[in-house]
């Protein structure tokens, strides 16, 4: 088995990954990722016992247990770019043997269920509502840095997509990738279910105008407009497609969940977004601590 070089895969002084700070045998099986730093407590509040904590720039993990079940919440920061450290740096720790540098004969797949904020793009979708992503649809660039498969149903909806809203244009090129279907079947009616985009920024990649004038004006329109049989697109932030792609060419299952701040279709934001996410989270880690994961 080829050794990882330490220029590669960089290990720190206490054995852990680079940018996680976080030995294998501090992360769980079952992973949390949020955007937002500070919102690893609000999750691991709800805990019965937290065993580990650390911190290193943006990137904030806890690991602990409710009842048996044993979880890690992470925080990735914003975009599609810190996903690919965080995918990276989860998998290598699962699978990568820290002693020899090279990769486990056995491979563990993880479950990975992001809980975020999001913008919805129906107008049925209301502002506090949840939505589980059924396919993650990437405007931004990271998959295609890497080797990627597509099956029919994904080429199809692509097509049908790009043929739509004419992206394909040489500079964006759509990507898309289901997610696990076993985890999203978790997630029941009280989840609305469509396609999450994901877009690498928060101004002009998501239609917004303050100063500086949009190349693509009828974007969120476009997005929102697009029907192929059942599929739709529901809503659109920065990560999901990230982690659907990678965690896919990683072997994990990958589900994201989450809850509306913002209605574009109805130029409506939510009065209290900190309790919406509040709700998301406790109702999305009592499935996961009734599931078995």
């Amino acid at each position: 088995m080829q050794r990882i070089a330490e220029s590669e895969m960089i290990i720190n002084s206490r054995g852990a990954i680079y940018h996680l700070d976080a030995r294998p045998e501090e992360i769980a099986g079952t992973i949390i990722t949020v955007g937002d730093p500070g919102r690893v407590k609000e999750v691991s509040k709800h805990f019965d016992q937290v065993e580990f904590t650390m911190q290193h720039r943006e990137f904030v993990t806890h690991t602990g247990r409710i009842g048996s079940k044993r979880l890690t919440v992470v925080s990735t920061g914003i975009g599609p770019d810190n996903i690919d450290i965080v995918l990276n740096e989860l998998d290598a720790l699962a699978n990568i043997n820290f002693e020899t540098r090279t990769v486990n004969a056995s491979l563990k797949q993880l479950s990975i269920l992001r809980f975020g904020t999001s913008g919805s793009l129906q107008g049925d979708i209301p502002v506090d509502s949840f939505v589980a992503g059924t396919f993650g649809l990437g405007l931004d660039n990271l998959l295609h840095y890497y080797r990627p498969t597509i099956n029919p149903d994904e080429r199809n909806i692509l097509e049908a997509f790009t043929a739509h809203t004419n992206l394909d244009d040489g500079k964006i090129t759509p990507y898309i990738t289901s997610a696990s279907e076993e985890l999203l079947q978790l997630f029941g009616n009280d989840y609305h279910k469509g396609i999450t985009v994901t877009c690498p920024g928060f101004y002009a990649p998501q239609g917004r105008i303050l100063r500086m004038p949009l190349a693509y004006p009828e974007l969120v329109d476009r997005l929102t407009s697009f029907r192929f049989n059942n599929h739709f697109v529901s809503n659109f932030e920065m990560e999901s497609s990230a982690i659907y792609g990678l965690g896919k060419i990683l072997g994990h299952r990958c589900v994201s969940l989450n809850v509306i701040v913002a209605n574009r279709v109805q130029k409506e934001f939510s009065k209290n977004g900190a309790l919406a996410v509040e709700r998301l989270i406790e109702r999305s880690l009592q499935v996961i601590a009734d599931a078995s994961l």
